[in-house]
């Protein structure tokens, strides 16, 4: 499998596409994970990932979207976007999720992608609004791997996305992608309705086809205004997700990921381990992107750096989340959250400042930690990867599921 998706990505990337992925994302990515286990051990905690939201329209009114999509558009400067990587970059970082709303709505994406050559940036996008001339410039740069999002068959796409031709016109954007010879992937919120087509060979297949290199399966989180709570997985179909993913990936050429177990199939969250935290289009630096609230801002005077760092807000989410679930925390305990934004006087970042209230409505359920069995990695590769650097990094008490 390891050599055929190789020679498969060699084949079919640009070179500098490559080199850039290879240096910015592969050597300093790593670089990155060990800086932030080295200050753990200083009890200081900078996370080595960012999730960057630069601004909350969309093009899409997708079925529990916790963005404020429909509000009036919300956005990150240039210059803001620029001094907080700046600055982060200074701390040894280099990999940046860049998310919406739908980042190519911003006017300045490629500019803020063209001024940090030596970043790298995972672009997560419904692909319609990626042109040739875009893919072309994405090429040009480099320093960009386009995660492209597809929910399902025509009519799937269609509802879950709340639009007309959803499927069509992405698939269109993903094409211009694989054309222009970008590291490409696709990302699936695997819910009810799309389970049974997306979580299959076939569809994994049809991607290798076409071209695409990687894939990135999450799960479909009920939060929000609109829950849309019918959609969400059963804790047997969320072992099926676990499984069904450990065993392709010692199978078919085409790298898949995942956000929520380490190497020896323990549960765990990004966001209690310290890995990565989420900035708002507003500029709000939150725990997660589905946690919003938040105490400080990267428009601050002192820089992304020391506000992550000196946030007692972030720490006691973090300390908090690691005691109580290996899961995730907002779908098993909301009412933790609510008492977490309380007592620390934390902000809604959203711009419908209904936040508190989303919270109080939703009825705890079951996440990626819901039972004692654990699927350990089963190739060596991504069992190597996950054991140095996308672990628990200790943070976790000797938990027991709730309910077990």
């Amino acid at each position: 499998m390891i050599f055929a998706l190789t020679s498969r990505i060699l084949r079919t990337v640009d070179p500098l596409c490559l080199a850039k992925v290879g240096w910015n994302f592969g050597v300093k990515g790593a670089r990155s994970v060990m800086l932030f286990q080295q200050r753990m051990k200083q009890g200081v905690y900078f996370p080595p990932f960012l999730y960057i939201s630069i601004l909350n329209s969309c093009n899409l009114r997708c079925q529990g979207c916790w963005v404020d999509v429909d509000k009036p558009r919300t956005a990150i400067d240039l210059d803001t976007l620029n001094r907080t990587v700046k600055d982060a970059m200074a701390h040894g970082n280099s990999f940046f999720g860049i998310l919406g709303g739908e980042p190519f709505m911003h006017p300045e994406l490629l500019d803020f992608l063209a001024q940090h050559p030596d970043a790298y940036f995972q672009v997560f996008t419904n692909g319609q609004l990626i042109t040739e001339k875009t893919a072309r410039a994405l090429r040009q740069l480099g320093n960009a791997t386009p995660l492209v999002s597809v929910e399902g068959t025509s009519t799937v796409s269609d509802e879950r996305r709340g639009n007309k031709d959803v499927l069509n016109r992405t698939l269109r954007g993903l094409r211009h992608c694989l054309d222009q010879k970008l590291l490409t992937g696709v990302a699936t919120s695997l819910c009810q309705t799309n389970i049974g087509d997306l979580l299959t060979t076939t569809w994994l297949q049809r991607l290798i086809d076409m071209g695409v290199h990687y894939t990135w399966y999450h799960t479909y989180r009920p939060v929000g205004p609109k829950i849309s709570a019918e959609l969400a997985l059963r804790p047997d179909q969320i072992t099926q997700v676990r499984r069904f993913i450990t065993e392709q990936r010692a199978r078919m050429p085409i790298a898949i990921v995942d956000a929520y177990y380490d190497h020896d199939g323990k549960a765990l969250c990004p966001m209690a381990t310290g890995i990565s935290h989420h900035i708002s289009p507003s500029g709000a630096i939150e725990p997660c992107p589905i946690i919003q609230f938040a105490k400080e801002n990267i428009r601050d005077d002192r820089g992304i750096f020391d506000a992550l760092t000196q946030s007692a807000f972030l720490k006691d989410f973090r300390e908090t989340a690691a005691k109580h679930t290996r899961g995730c925390i907002v779908l098993e305990r909301p009412d933790l959250v609510d008492a977490l934004a309380a007592r620390h006087g934390a902000a809604d970042t959203t711009i419908r400042q209904s936040a508190v209230a989303e919270l109080k409505s939703m009825t705890p359920r079951p996440s990626q930690w819901i039972q004692e069995e654990q699927i350990p990695e089963k190739h060596w590769m991504y069992k190597l990867a996950k054991r140095f650097f996308y672990h628990d990094f200790g943070v976790y008490s000797d938990l027991q599921p709730s309910g077990r």
